[in-house]
């Protein structure tokens, strides 16, 4: 008789594979560390921005349109002081700005 596989939620899968864990923390990572920047971006800014790829010590933001980003510029000095400030190693914060923005 075949034994019957179940199927492996997400959380479990990322558990037994080590490059998909990584990827998980990682994009988990990426969110706490917008979600600790709400506080310093102005309401309407909030929405065009999502949280991008960690790639060592270099964050990107996905930023939906050109007037967004250009806003966002302005403010990367003080964002990379805070997210230091609250333990996150960025030493450089680069901006994406999304073809098709959700």
């Amino acid at each position: 008789m075949a034994k019957i596989k179940q199927a492996l939620t997400l959380m479990e899968a990322a558990q037994e594979s080590p490059s998909l864990a990584r990827l998980t923390e990682l994009t988990r990572e990426s969110s706490l560390r917008l979600h600790s920047l709400q506080s310093l971006i102005p309401g309407p800014l909030r929405n065009a921005i999502q949280a991008g790829p960690i790639d060592g010590t270099e964050w990107c933001l996905l930023v939906n349109s050109n007037s967004a980003a250009a806003k966002l510029r302005q403010m990367l000095p003080a964002l990379q002081a805070h997210l230091k400030s609250h333990g996150h190693s960025v030493e450089k914060i680069r901006l994406k700005i999304l073809q098709n923005p959700r």
